[in-house]
Parts: C-alpha cells; structure tokens; sequence
C-alpha cells in the first residue's frame, strides 16, 4: 500500500500512484524494516528535479522494478525541500563514499537507518559505467541476505565517521580586515572576467557573494570588488539564465556564457537575486538593476504567490511540448524557434526579435530552438517596437503548457521572499509589494507559527505540514521580519523576529556558540546537521548571524549582539579560503565590522519630511544598516526612545559602535551619514 496520499508535499504526492509502496519519513517506516527484517531503500528529491522525474518514470512507476522493491525493502520517499536535515545527513554519507552527490539520492539503510550503499539517480539499462536500478537492487538484497555481517559493519564504520567529524569554528572570534581582504582576494582569482561570475560551468547565480561585494566597497571603497558584481550581474540579466519576457531567474546556467539554464525556477533564487539587484541600484543607479529587481518582483507575486498569500516553492523545468504532443521536454514553455516567432510576430518583427533575443537557425539550445537572451550591446533598437514584440511573446508564451508549480510554502524561502519584496517596494514606491510581503508574513505567522513561536517547515493549501522548522527557517524568517519592520515601521514584526532568535539562542546554539541545522529537541537522525556554508541559500549559521546581529542593532540587546559575533568566527576561518561558500558569512561580517550603523527616523507618518527622510535611511548603503522608523514617543522600536522632534520637525539619527551623530532634519546630510547616493530617482 502506497502510503503517500494525503502528505503536503507535492513531490511525495506525485509519487503517491506508483506501484511503489512509498512510506513517508516516519518511525512506523523503520519498524516495519525491523519486523520484515529488511534494508530500507531512502529515495530523495523534489519536485522541479529534472533527474528525479526520469528516475520515477524509468523505475518507480514500472511494475517489475516496483515488485522487486516492494519484496525485498521497505521504501522511504522524502522531500529534500520538507526535510533538510535527513538531506544533508545522508548527501554528506553520499559524498564522502563517492565523492560526488546531487539528485535523486538514493541511500539503502538498515533498519537502524545507518547507511551501507549509496548512489544518486540509476538507470533502468546499465550505461555509462553506470549499473541499472535493478541490478543495484539485486546487489544489496544479495549482500543484505548473504553478507550481513560485512553489511553491519559497513554501516557502522559510516555512521561513527559521520559523527566523529568536527567542524571547524574558529574560536568565536569574528574576522577583521585582514580575513575580508583575502576572501576578496580569494574571489579575485576564481572571477570569470570575460563572462563574470566565479569558476566554470556549470554556473550558479552568486548572490551572496555579490552581497558581499557591495558591502565591502561600500565599508572600503573597494572598486574591484563592485566591478565584479555590477560586471557579474549584468551578465547573468543579459544571458538566457533570466528569462527576458516574463523575468525572474532559472536554477544555473549548464554554460560558462549563462546563455543555457537549467529551467527550473526557484523561489528562494529569485527571492535573492530580486534583493541583490534592489541593493545593486541603491549602490550604482544602474538602470538594468532597477528592471530586474522590479520584473523579479512581479515574477514571484504574478507566478508563485499561493491563494494563501504565502509563495510557492518552485516552477519545473520541464512542460509539455507546444502543440499538443504530450511529451514533457525541458525548457519547452520557455525556448523558440525563428519559425515560432514569424507565426507569433510576422516576417518583419520577427527578424528584429531574433536579432534581439539571439534566435537563430541552429538554436542555442536543443532541436534547433533557443533561449531568449540579450547578446546584442552595441546595437540601437526601437524601445517602442521591442516594448511590443515582448508583449506579444510574453501573451503567445502564456497560451502554451505551463511548468508544474510546487504548491509547498517553504518559511525560510518565504523569509527571504517578504526581505525582497519589502525592500523592492520601498525603493521603488510599489506598496503592492510591501503589501505582498505583509500578506507573507501574516501567513507565517497565522499558519507556520504556534503559540510558542515553533516554526513549522512547510504547508500546502492552508494547511501546516508535521515537520519542524530547522535553523534556517528561524534565521531567514527573522531576517524577512526585521526587513518589514525597517520598511512599514511596524513594531510587531520586531517582536515576532525576537521570538524565533530565542528559539535560535535556546534550541540551535551549542555551549561554545556554535549552531546546529536542527533544534536541540528534534528529531534525532544519526547525526546532528551541523553545516555553515552557504549553499542554494544562505546557511542557516551565516542566517542566524545575521539576523542576530540586525536585532542587537535594532534592540541593544548585548546578548544577541555577542551570539552573533561568536557565530562569525566560522567566517573567520572558512572565509579567506573559501569565500564562494561562506558569501552571505562575509556580508553580515562586513556589517559587523561597519557597526552596523543605527537610523532612527521620528516624525508624524503623514509628514512628506518623514517619508523623505525615512526613504534615504532605506537607500543608504552602509553595509547592514537597521533602520527604524515611527511617530514621536513610539515604544514599539527600542531604536525610537528617547529621539525627540527637532524644532518640531522630523529628523533622523544616526549612531554606530555607541557613538551617535547629530540629528539632522536635512535629506543630504543623512545620505552623506550613511553612504546613499545624492540622486535616487
């Protein structure tokens, strides 16, 4: 009996009419293996996997294939997206024995769940080297019934490897100038100057990194580093990673150009690159930024928002073809042909779009189709005729098959959706995004949230999903949280981030403050997840530090203020030798070491001299400065006490390292205070 029927995941419930008999992640799972006396076969993915797509129709929904499972193992189907920390417990088991991972990953374990075999997506013919899937299954039920013993021990040397591995933390002590100029240095040498972005293909959008070369030229007037992220951001906008008609961002690009992407389209991506490219036009006015923070914006409400106002997790990389075939290929709603733009534009238009987009005869992409990018710099186009050759497209695109949607609302993805569209919409004057961002956050709050502050992972259509939230979620939904108190001046999101950092400082730090995935009460897997690199998204350490940092800034609170310091001696010593990996790490050092600088705006709402001066605080680039912002004797924002009118008129201070300026009632003087540029049209 397939057990998966009624689960909230969607990549679960795509498998919930297999031949499989899928069990969920559940301790009822690992009994029935002890009483079947059977090897557990741990089968894990999510539901924009290309790879994991193949895998289930190959495999998963044969008859044969299942009966062989379904006789021999108990089968474990879990959502990576649902369960991180059973993730990254069994990848990191995965990459130490095979030195590579990804996904599927498939993992057979005993009973006890202590892993003995270990691969990733198989084959139903033996290829390229590669065993079939049933040839696997037959390996290790003929090891599990012949060899028990080697078996057993197998599993056993594993498991005590895994948690004798020790992290190192270096020592609590945050990193100075001297480690963020040798990350920068690090960075420098592993830039792609021709293409930007950082190693070669295949490649993934940087966003933490590029958050930390903002910050750091704007703490050390460092022109390198902005080059890099001004270069590397207008590549990826240019190339067919983004998509030029309907805007947000594919997963990464399989090319060193960004001209191929692998067509998934991430929440938790398009969440950070929307706030990357906001922060990029704070920096540089760069128009392009401006476009592209904004179209990402209207991509997420428009593509992901759930009817709950909470953001769906992901797009598919895969539809049905055009036409009517029924064949499911990858990036077909999003690729063209010369012959799909004359049908759609017209012989003369279309010519100019393929000039334009970089359509060709031979395609930049499979079957002589292309991905929509900007290849031309050089040349002058009528901004009115492409304006509507775009329309056009976008209108002839939305007619074909759309990728599936992952329905799941993800609240750590959905944090770092509320920080992105707060900003977006503060910068530049979109209170629809504002208003999208509270509606976020009022979801997370009614649905994710019980009564003692414990944050649920997931839920789908309304309704909360059994499994807890891990460090992550906590982090980067404050993170989300402080970013709307900063923009609506809303006290109450303040005390809503206080509540999850309690739960960080209490459930998810250790005696030496070093932080782990999982709560101190959670379930427990064969290891405790313990990981500080910043992956897809931020780490949950390099999250947690940040968010903790901003609410000491915000708060006073010492406490807070020393847990983020410890946390950043990860920084210390990973950063210098592996910045790609520790980006968001950095950027919340570079706050640390710039203050952060605290601006607290007082004057009455309705006043355009507040909303003036309130905006410039938004717009300054000192890096991770905390801005509140309210009426005259307000208590909701700790920041606002005791900061008084000045000759009756609003003004706005601004303190750093204890240390506080002047209130000043004057736009300019606050921008020159806090590094905003003189013109932000």
């Amino acid at each position: 009996m397939n057990r998966l029927a009624g689960v909230t995941s969607p990549y679960l419930l795509q498998h919930a009419d297999n031949p499989v008999d899928w069990w969920p992640w559940t301790p009822e799972a690992f009994e029935e293996a002890r009483r079947r006396d059977v090897p557990v076969l741990l089968s894990v993915g999510y539901s924009a996997c290309h790879w994991c797509h193949v895998m289930a129709h190959e495999s998963f929904e044969d008859e044969t294939t299942a009966a062989v499972v379904n006789q021999h193992f108990v089968a474990v189907k879990v959502d990576r997206e649902e369960r991180p920390d059973v993730d990254a417990v069994y990848m990191e088991a995965v990459q130490a024995a095979t030195g590579q991972g990804g996904w599927p990953m498939t993992v057979f374990l005993t009973p006890d769940a202590e892993p003995f075999y270990f691969g990733t997506y198989f084959p139903p013919e033996p290829r390229h080297g590669m065993p079939s899937f049933r040839q696997v299954l037959d390996g290790v039920w003929q090891a599990w019934e012949g060899r028990r013993g080697e078996v057993a021990e197998v599993a056993g040397k594993i498991t005590r490897d895994l948690a004798q591995r020790e992290l190192t933390f270096g020592g609590g002590e945050m990193p100075g100038d001297q480690e963020q100029s040798h990350a920068l240095l690090a960075l420098t040498r592993d830039y792609d100057s021709s293409y930007g972005g950082f190693g070669q293909a295949p490649k993934f959008p940087p966003s933490m990194v590029i958050e930390f070369l903002l910050r750091h030229h704007a703490r050390t007037g460092a022109e390198g580093a902005l080059q890099m992220a001004l270069d590397t951001c207008e590549r990826m906008a240019r190339g067919g990673i983004y998509d030029q008609l309907g805007g947000g961002f594919a997963r990464y690009s399989v090319d060193r150009q960004w001209v191929v992407p692998h067509f998934e389209k991430m929440l938790y991506d398009n969440s950070l690159l929307c706030r990357t490219y906001a922060h990029l036009w704070r920096s540089t006015g760069s128009a392009l930024a401006r476009r592209v923070a904004l179209e990402t914006a209207d991509f997420m409400v428009r593509e992901l928002r759930t009817a709950e106002g909470g953001f769906a997790s992901a797009l598919d990389a895969d539809s049905e073809e055009p036409g009517g075939s029924g064949r499911h290929v990858e990036g077909a709603f999003y690729v063209w042909t010369p012959e799909q733009l004359r049908h759609t534009l017209g012989a003369e238009d279309a010519d100019i779009a393929a000039h334009y987009f970089g359509v060709t005869d031979d395609g930049t992409f499979e079957e002589g189709s292309s991905v929509l990018q900007l290849p031309q710099s050089d040349t002058v186009f009528d901004a009115e005729r492409i304006t509507s050759v775009r329309e056009r497209l976008f209108a002839a695109r939305a007619l074909r098959p759309a990728p599936g949607r992952d329905d799941k609302v993800v609240a750590a993805w959905n944090g770092l959706a509320i920080a992105a569209l707060a900003e977006t919409g503060a910068y530049f004057d979109r209170p629809d995004l504002v208003e999208a961002a509270t509606a976020a956050a009022d979801l997370l709050v009614r649905l994710h949230m019980d009564e003692a502050a414990r944050l649920s992972r997931t839920s789908k259509d309304g309704r909360a999903g059994a499994n807890a939230g891990v460090l992550e979620d906590y982090a980067d939904v404050a993170e989300g949280f402080l970013a709307l108190a900063s923009v609506t001046g809303e006290g109450v999101w303040l005390e809503f981030a206080g509540f999850l950092l309690e739960h960080v400082l209490d459930r998810f730090t250790g005696d030496d403050g070093a932080l782990f995935d999982t709560a101190s009460d959670a379930e427990p897997l064969i290891r405790r997840p313990q990981d500080p690199t910043d992956n897809a998204t931020p780490s949950g350490w390099s999250a947690a530090a940040g968010a903790l940092l901003s609410y000491a800034a915000l708060t006073g609170s010492e406490r807070h203020r020393t847990a983020a310091e410890r946390a950043l001696g990860v920084v210390k010593a990973l950063g210098p030798r592996a910045p790609r990996f520790i980006g968001w790490g950095l950027a919340v050092a570079e706050a640390a070491l710039d203050g952060p600088r605290e601006v607290a705006v007082v004057g009455p709402a309705d006043d355009p001299a507040t909303s003036a001066l309130h905006r410039a605080a938004l717009l300054g680039t000192a890096p991770g400065a905390v801005v509140a912002a309210g009426e005259p004797g307000a208590v909701e924002l700790p920041l606002l006490a005791d900061r008084p009118l000045v000759d009756g008129r609003p003004a706005a201070y601004v303190c750093r390292n204890f240390t506080c300026d002047a209130p000043t009632t004057d736009v300019t003087r606050l921008r020159a205070a806090i590094g905003g540029r003189d013109t932000v049209a």
